[in-house]
Parts: C-alpha cells; sequence; structure tokens
C-alpha cells in the first residue's frame, strides 16, 4: 500500500535535503492532525526542528520549503503558519482513494518499522505462592498491549514471564511449610498457600529464630537441598497453574512456553558475581558483594554477605542472557514505577560491565499505582489486598446487569458472553487509557458507562457499524469498498482521521504508551457519530454516495476492531 501520509513525510524529507542541504536522516517531518479544521487536514513542524542545528528561524525554513510541498499533487493547498508550521490540506480525491486503499491493506495502514528489532518484553512478573493481585494488573495489560503492538510494527517479540520464585519470602514459605508438614496432596490450591503465607509472615516478624532460619533454608534452595527443593517445586506448580488461568481468562498473550523464573537464573549468579569482581565493577563491601553507582547513596547488592544471591544478581544474569544469548536489541521492562531506582543502577552496571552494548536500548516502562476513590492504594473494604480474580468476576457481573437492564433481546448464553467482553474490556481500557506513568483511581461507574472515552463506548460504536450492514442487508464481508465521497465535513473529519491509523500505532512503538491509541480510538469513535448522524448512510441520496459511505463505515469498524485486538480487547458484532 501506498500510505498517503507516509508519502508526504518522504516527499518532505527528500526536499529539506534538496533545498537545506541536510540529510534525510537528520530530517523529523512532525506531521499530524491539525488542531482546528480551518487550518488544514494536517500540520508539519519539520522547520521547527530544523532550526536550531541549522541557527535559522523555523519560519524562513518552512517558507523556503512551502513551494516545494505545494508541488505535490497529493496536498491541494500548502500555508505557512505561526512561528514556522506547514498547514496541509489533502487534496480530496487523493483522500478520497486513500480509504478503500487502506481497507483494502492486510495490515489497514500499520507500516513496519523502518528498521526492526528484536524485543525482549519482560512483563506481568508476579511473585509466586499468592494469588494475583489488583497490583499485578498493570504490568499484565500494559505488557500484553506492547507486545501486540510491536509485533504489529513487525519486531520480534520474546516474551518473558520472569516470575519471582526463589527470594527471600521463599525461604520464609518454606520454612513454615516443612515446619507445618505441608504436601501439596492436602489440597486447598492457590487460597491455602495464600493463608500459609500470611502465616509465615506474621512469624517471621515476631519470631528472630524462624527469620534466621527461613535466611538459612533460601540459602539451602539456591543451593539445591532436596526437601527444600521438593516442597517447593509443588507450590510453584500450584502457583503456576492459578496465575495461566488468570492470563487465560484476561486473553493475554503470556504462555506457558513463556515462563523464566528467577530460579532459570540460579546456575549463572556465581558467574555473574565472579566477572562483575574481576572486571573491579562490583567490590566486597561489609562482607557482600556490592556494585556502587555514581550518584546512588546505596549500592546495588549482588550477593549477601550471607552468599545468598538477590534480585540485582537475577536482574542482571537475565540481561546478560537476553542480551547475548537471546541476541536481542531492545530489553523491555514494564514494572512499577517505584522500582525506577533499582533499574537505573542495574542498567548501569549492566553496561559497565559490558552485557548490554551500546547498541542495545535498556527501557523501564514504569507506570503508576491503582487507587480506590479515596485517592489511597486500591484496598477491600477491610483494608486487605483486593484479589484479580475477584475483580474480574465483578466486572462480568455488573456488565451483565447492565446488559439486563437495557432489556436486550439475546439469550443468556450469548448475554454471558457479551458481559465477559464488555466486563473484561472495561477492566483492561480503564487501565490501557490513562497515561501509564500517572496513577489512576478505580471507578466501576466510569469504566463500564457507554458514553466517554471507556471500552463500552468503543465496542458500541463497533457493534453500531456492523448493524448498519445487518439492517441494510450488506454483506460485510463481502462489500467492496470504493472511492470515498467528502463533500460532507463530516465526511472529511472522519476520513483525515482514519488514515492516521498507522502513525497512532508507531506512536505506541516509540513510546510505549498504549493510551495514545486508547485516544486515537476514542476520537474515531467520536468523529464516527458526528459523521452518522450528519450523513445518512443506508438512506443516501444516491447509490454510488450510499457505497461510498458504506466504505467509510467498514473502514471505521476495521480500525476499531484492529486497534482493540492490538489493546488485547475482544469485539462483538451485536451490543
Amino acid at each position: 500500500m501506498n500510505d498517503l501520509l507516509q508519502t508526504i513525510e518522504a516527499h518532505f524529507r527528500a526536499l529539506a535535503a534538496q533545498v537545506l542541504g541536510v540529510t534525510a536522516e537528520q530530517v523529523d517531518p512532525r506531521l499530524k492532525a491539525s488542531a482546528r479544521a480551518e487550518f488544514g487536514d494536517l500540520q508539519l513542524d519539520g522547520a521547527m526542528a530544523l532550526a536550531k542545528p541549522l541557527g535559522k528561524k523555523p519560519r524562513e525554513l518552512a517558507e523556503a520549503l512551502r513551494p516545494g510541498m505545494a508541488e505535490m499533487a497529493e496536498l491541494a493547498k500548502v500555508d505557512v503558519a505561526g512561528p514556522g508550521f506547514l498547514n496541509l490540506t489533502l487534496e480530496a480525491g487523493a483522500l478520497g482513494a486513500a480509504m478503500p486503499a487502506q481497507l483494502l491493506d492486510a495490515r489497514l495502514g500499520v507500516f513496519p518499522a523502518e528498521a526492526p528489532r528484536k524485543v525482549v518484553l519482560d512483563y506481568a512478573s508476579p511473585n509466586l505462592a499468592k494469588e494475583m493481585h489488583i497490583g499485578h494488573l498493570r504490568s499484565t495489560i500494559l505488557g500484553d498491549a506492547i507486545g501486540r503492538v510491536l509485533e504489529a510494527r513487525g519486531h520480534a517479540v520474546v516474551r518473558q514471564n520472569h516470575v519471582g520464585d526463589w527470594g527471600t519470602q521463599f525461604g520464609m514459605l518454606l520454612e513454615h511449610l516443612i515446619d507445618t508438614g505441608w504436601s501439596a496432596d492436602d489440597g486447598g490450591g492457590i487460597a491455602d498457600l495464600n493463608t500459609l503465607y500470611q502465616e509465615a509472615k506474621k512469624r517471621d516478624d515476631a519470631d528472630k529464630d524462624f527469620a534466621q532460619r527461613a535466611r538459612q533454608r533460601v540459602v539451602a534452595l539456591q543451593s539445591g537441598d532436596a526437601e527444600a527443593r521438593k516442597v517447593w517445586r509443588s507450590l510453584i506448580d500450584e502457583s503456576v497453574a492459578h496465575m495461566e488461568r488468570v492470563f487465560d481468562r484476561l486473553g493475554v498473550e503470556l504462555r506457558h512456553e513463556h515462563l523464566c523464573p528467577e530460579s532459570f537464573y540460579n546456575d549463572r549468579l556465581a558467574g555473574v558475581a565472579g566477572d562483575l569482581e574481576s572486571a573491579g565493577v562490583a567490590v566486597i563491601s561489609d562482607g557482600a558483594l556490592c556494585a556502587f553507582v555514581e550518584g546512588r547513596e546505596h549500592p546495588l547488592i549482588v550477593r549477601k554477605g550471607d552468599g545468598g544471591f538477590g534480585y540485582g544478581a537475577t536482574d542482571l544474569a537475565a540481561v546478560r542472557y537476553r542480551a547475548q544469548d537471546l541476541g536481542a536489541d531492545r530489553l523491555v521492562y514494564v514494572v512499577d514505577s517505584r522500582q525506577k531506582d533499582h533499574f537505573e543502577k542495574f542498567f548501569d552496571v549492566a553496561r559497565r560491565a559490558g552485557w548490554a552494548a551500546e547498541g542495545v536500548s535498556l527501557e523501564h516502562v514504569g507506570f503508576g499505582t491503582i487507587l480506590g476513590k479515596d485517592n489511597r492504594p486500591f484496598k477491600t473494604r477491610e483494608g486487605g489486598t483486593v484479589r484479580l480474580t475477584d475483580v474480574l468476576d465483578e466486572a462480568v457481573k455488573r456488565a451483565g446487569e447492565a446488559a439486563l437492564a437495557k432489556g436486550q433481546d439475546t439469550s443468556g448464553a450469548e448475554r454471558q458472553d457479551i458481559a465477559e467482553a464488555v466486563g473484561l474490556g472495561a477492566v483492561k481500557y480503564a487501565d490501557l487509557s490513562n497515561d501509564r506513568i500517572k496513577d489512576y483511581v478505580f471507578d466501576w461507574d466510569r469504566m463500564l458507562a457507554l458514553e466517554g472515552n471507556t471500552a463500552p463506548y468503543l465496542l458500541y460504536s463497533y457493534a453500531r457499524i456492523r448493524s448498519i450492514f445487518r439492517k441494510g442487508e450488506v454483506d460485510y464481508a463481502g462489500h467492496a469498498p470504493v472511492a470515498v465521497s467528502l463533500d460532507d465535513p463530516a465526511e472529511r473529519a472522519l476520513g483525515v482521521h482514519l488514515i492516521q491509523f498507522g502513525q497512532a500505532v508507531a506512536s505506541v512503538d516509540a513510546s510505549l504508551e498504549p493510551h495514545r491509541l486508547c485516544n486515537y480510538l476514542y476520537e474515531l469513535a467520536v468523529r464516527f457519530h458526528r459523521f452518522f448522524e450528519r450523513c445518512p448512510v443506508l438512506k443516501a441520496k444516491s447509490d454510488a454516495l450510499r457505497q461510498s459511505r458504506l466504505t467509510l463505515a467498514k473502514l471505521t469498524a476495521e480500525v476499531l476492531h484492529r486497534g482493540l485486538s492490538l489493546l488485547g480487547i475482544r469485539t462483538l458484532e451485536r451490543m
């Protein structure tokens, strides 16, 4: 597909190189939608970016570039505005032809990255031996959406569920389980382990002798002690089964083969410690092997004084494995922002150790906290941790009640399917649509609303378009797209937004911020409803106009479907 916006960007790069004497690589077109329709369809801010390196005023550069841009057949008008913007009005025929071409393109205009990379994506990563809770939601949902987007852009994504199965808490739990004679055959499942973990934590806090034995049990586990390994294996198997049931229900693309726990790196830790010490990157301090980082008060502890290894060593072993053994050149970690200091330290150590070469990017995708309506971390009414399965059950229950209240003419099975899609989609979208770096308030009423920037609104928009085709007895799958008429401003506004789908997906690739795609899809739905209110589709004045508007509607539906699927949200043909 010859993408219209990519054609404009390529022309601008070549023109800037010719007129301004720069290389095409130096040129960032910064093409985006115009803020207001009277300014045109699109805005190029590339002259602004070139002004400083060239030592010239941006408006002067924009004036120099305007004639060459105006020569493009795809542009009806090019104006210089403000301090140096180029406002572009698309030629109606070019825009009208771009939409059926986008609809016929299997990628719907999502163009591949210029330089595809091999990406290791570390997300979800709960500590095992406990039920997943609301705190595990953000990493899981954000990581899943990011992985889908990266693959859509042509990157090779290696998912890694780096679960905590090896740390201090396991020594505490193992010691308690061995003391109480626990066996996996006793039954009780993950809920039983949850209770036992809480009991172990109380003992660890109150009994110094138990706490000391728990620390020794960690060392025994890491050293291969048979008794510790046997009990540990049983509780890990139960925990993994629970975790994978939750992933399956959420529709998250994490499978058993993506499991790469902390224990995987156990045999590599001694080598990591030895190599760091030999290279002078880590030194002995107060009996522990520590890597000091400039500007940081506390070092990264690689090996503790008792000989045990902390997660600093494991994370360094993981960097080494992912960059060198797996050959990745982009390592992405979707982890709570409160771990920022730890990531900055072990990234620094990995660089100095030479385990992440200059061409390997290390990226911490931090995120904020889920809050209750009191603006405090989301808890149960009793102040306890909110189980993730309870959240998902409640979401489906509320969505089902909303469907019943609206008197939907559906069977029980179909109503349940709608409730699952809407409820789970609402929870996921509420998370993804917020800027990930910020905290957000978990609000059932808001996330399940049929109005505003919510999953139900977007799902309804898609279902509404499918209903247009059913009502008109038009074969949705077999409808042949035609060039789109743009006589009404609402048609043009919708069309201009549709052709920017590829740019919206590319922006998530670059920023690792899924809310950018959510904002695009919400604005798409808003523009579609404006179009639908102003422009009759099935009762258009002519068959040609009817076909044009059906093409516009179908492209909107397909982009909504594809965009939501990149967010891990399932669409519905009926609601």
